[in-house]
């Protein structure tokens, strides 16, 4: 039997490359995004359909699930990529980019979760990929929004998987390190000081941190390198939650060392 995976935020970088691998491996793929006018390479593809979904909008969910089902017949994996990184000190940050940080990062997966959830259980069956991040296991300097979002999302789906299992609806997380894609450029937002004297004292340790995070990414596996992963993720049956790349060296640190030489650590990677 033919399966289908719904996969958000598509347009570009981890989510269009993994609808790509799961086309090569004979699966039918819902590829969603919220300008279908990055679509083209995509549709010109055979078995990828793109629909419009905005994780922000609750009725795009809902019609994207429903264009899924009437196209596919059946939904067997969604896997939760749409995201972007707000980086800056918290205090230079706006209700309104905390809001949008919050309602894309984690209100948005939940809504997706939520709208394809009545479809795994009638089908007994289903598989949910939260893409998280390293900032979801660990404190990261300039990105405490960001890392509260991946940590929610962290939390969600570890306790999520308990309620789903008796549905044989497995959840699994993804957590890519730095990356070599556009998220430091197309996906990330930068809090901006907006000329207030007082907190231009942040800027040397925004302006470091932005620096460090692009080197790294440099030399960092690139998108379709996640994409193997979360295609593993998908299809393995192990009963596994967690699944890492290039960042395992981390959740290692923070397990062994002390807060504080953790934290030194991260200080002296990224604020060099």
């Amino acid at each position: 039997m033919e399966k289908v995976v719904l996969i958000t935020g598509a347009s570009s970088g981890i989510g269009k490359e993994t609808a790509k691998l799961f086309q090569t491996k004979n699966w039918k793929v819902a590829a969603t995004m919220r300008d279908l006018s990055a679509s083209d390479d995509l549709q010109r593809i055979a078995d990828i359909e793109c629909f419009r979904l905005d994780v922000t909008d609750e009725a795009s969910i809902k019609k994207a699930v429903e264009d899924t089902l009437e196209s596919f017949g059946r939904i067997d994996a969604v896997v939760n990529n749409a995201g972007y990184g707000l980086i800056g000190a918290f205090e230079t940050v706006s209700v309104e980019q905390i809001e949008r940080q919050f309602d894309t990062n984690v209100f948005g997966l939940m809504d997706v979760c939520r709208a394809v959830l009545p479809h795994f259980r009638r089908q007994k069956r289903g598989v949910i990929v939260n893409v998280a991040s390293i900032s979801g296991r660990v404190g990261l300097p300039a990105s405490s929004l960001y890392c509260a979002t991946k940590f929610a999302v962290e939390g969600f789906s570890e306790a999520l998987r308990f309620e789903l299992a008796p549905f044989r609806i497995g959840v699994k997380l993804v957590e890519p390190g730095p990356i070599k894609t556009d998220f430091y450029g197309r996906s990330m937002d930068v809090a901006e000081n907006d000329g207030v004297e007082r907190i231009r004292e942040y800027e040397n340790i925004v302006d470091r941190v932005l620096f460090n995070m692009n080197e790294a990414a440099e030399g960092a596996p690139d998108a379709a390198a996640v994409a193997a992963v979360i295609y593993d993720a998908v299809t393995d049956e192990s009963g596994k939650l967690r699944y890492s790349i290039n960042s395992k060296g981390v959740p290692l640190a923070k397990r062994l060392l002390s807060d504080r030489m953790t934290g030194f650590l991260l200080k002296k990677a990224l604020m060099k």
